[in-house]
Order: structure tokens, then C-alpha cells, then sequence
């Protein structure tokens, strides 16, 4: 029986939510590949797991750099020759200050749309043949629920921030919808995730109420283990809708 495999993006940091994932899903007996542009910050991570008995490893991975995906995608066809899970985790808060879109700074904008929205569309087409090649791969696009205050115009009051942020997780909802339509012949499902407020920024002041990296990361997990009948396309919170 194969190995099952799981690659999460944006997974170098010790008290974030990326990490939590990976301790999970090495929980359920996936090898998790634990990915930062800067490798050094997974490496010790990707450790720690071993060293806990979970199968893991570390990889070089730039959302705003083709080519490094693409070497990615072949280091995975070497040693795997599939993917099961894909969790697109990383992501980008260049204006988490800014309160309105008038007040937008649009290379904040376009830094989210690179890392949230094009990377991971980017990524998704670099691991396509390995996701096929899994007998039932899922995807998991790490939203926020920010998001649905473009999409809806839905009063989030005092928690509005980040409207490049907010745009940019708009679009990574609508691409979790294109793509499931684009994978419907196959059984592969893709859907995205708000993980709620978490308390994984303490350098940016964590609310008190904030919850813990591991609670968020139920939702993600819910997401990534789905059993072929599950939903396809949709944006969920802990294992329900949002709309």
C-alpha cells in the first residue's frame, strides 16, 4: 500500500497554523511535506515531527516563483510519484492596518493576489499529474471568512481590515469553485477553509478570545480526509458552510 502523502504551503513557522496541519495529518499516518520559502524555517519543524514519531519532511517552495514550484512538483514525482492532499495555507497580510479600500496600497494588493490567489492556482497546475495519480486527492484552499465582506457585503464591524487581504481571499474562493468545477470528472475535490480567528500572530497582538492553532486546524483536516461523497467547491468553518 502506498504512503500517504500531504504537502502543506506556507508551513515554517513553530506556533502557526500551517504546522498544526501537519502534526494532524501525521496523526493519521500521512507523510506531510512541510514547505517555506525559506527551507531552514521547516527544516526544524519537519524534525520535531520525526522526532514524534510522524513521517515528515521539509521542502523549498516559492508561491511567486514557477520555476521553484516546478522543482517541487519533480522532487515529489521522484520520491512519491502522487499527492493525496494539497493545503494551500500560505498566505499574505501586507495591510493588515488599513481599513478601507480607499486607503488600499495596490502593490499590497497585488503581493496578496501573488501569494494567496496566483501561487496557488500556480501550484495546483505543477501538482496536477501527482494529484491524479492519488486514487482520490483533495485540496484545501486556507480562506477567510474577511473574505465574504467583498463577496456579500457582510458587516464583519470592528474585525474589517485588510482589503487587500480581504480581496485576495475573495478570489482564492472563487478559484476553489473553478477548480472543482474544472476536477468535477474527476475524484479529486477542492474546498476552502476559513480556520476562524487563531492565535498564531503574537508579534500582531492575539486577541484573547483567539483560538488555539490546533482547534483551526480541525476544520483544515475535516477538509483534507473528505470521503468521495463529500462537497466539492464550497467555503466551510469547521466543518460547515459559509455563505
Amino acid at each position: 500500500m502506498s504512503v500517504k502523502t500531504a504537502l502543506i504551503t506556507g508551513a515554517g513557522r513553530p506556533a502557526g497554523l500551517g504546522f498544526a496541519v501537519a502534526r494532524q495529518l501525521g496523526e493519521l499516518d500521512y507523510h506531510v511535506i512541510l514547505t517555506a520559502r525559506d527551507v531552514t524555517r521547516a527544516e526544524p519543524l519537519a524534525e520535531q515531527l520525526r522526532q514524534d514519531g510522524y513521517a515528515a519532511t521539509a521542502l523549498r517552495l516559492d508561491l511567486t516563483d514557477q520555476a521553484s514550484m516546478r522543482e517541487a512538483a519533480g522532487h515529489l514525482t521522484r520520491t512519491f510519484g502522487h499527492l493525496d492532499v494539497l493545503i494551500n495555507n500560505a498566505s499574505d497580510m501586507p495591510d493588515f492596518r488599513t481599513l478601507s479600500a480607499l486607503d488600499a496600497d495596490l502593490d499590497a494588493v497585488r503581493s496578496a493576489m501573488e501569494v494567496d490567489v496566483i501561487g496557488p492556482w500556480g501550484l495546483v497546475q505543477s501538482v496536477l499529474p501527482l494529484l491524479t495519480a492519488a486514487p482520490a486527492a483533495r485540496i484545501v484552499n486556507v480562506s477567510s471568512i474577511s473574505a465574504l465582506q467583498v463577496a456579500t457585503g457582510l458587516d464583519l464591524g470592528a474585525s474589517l481590515r485588510a482589503p487587500a487581504y480581504s480581496m485576495a481571499k475573495h478570489m482564492l474562493n472563487v478559484l476553489t469553485t473553478v477548480l472543482a468545477r474544472a476536477l468535477d470528472d474527476t475524484p479529486i475535490l477542492v474546498n476552502a477553509v476559513d480556520p476562524g480567528e487563531t492565535a498564531t500572530h503574537p508579534e500582531r497582538g492575539d486577541d484573547d478570545n483567539d483560538r488555539s492553532a490546533a482547534e483551526s486546524a480541525r476544520g483544515i483536516v475535516w477538509a483534507a480526509t473528505l470521503g468521495a461523497d463529500g462537497p466539492t467547491g464550497g467555503l466551510f468553518r469547521d466543518g460547515r458552510p459559509l455563505t
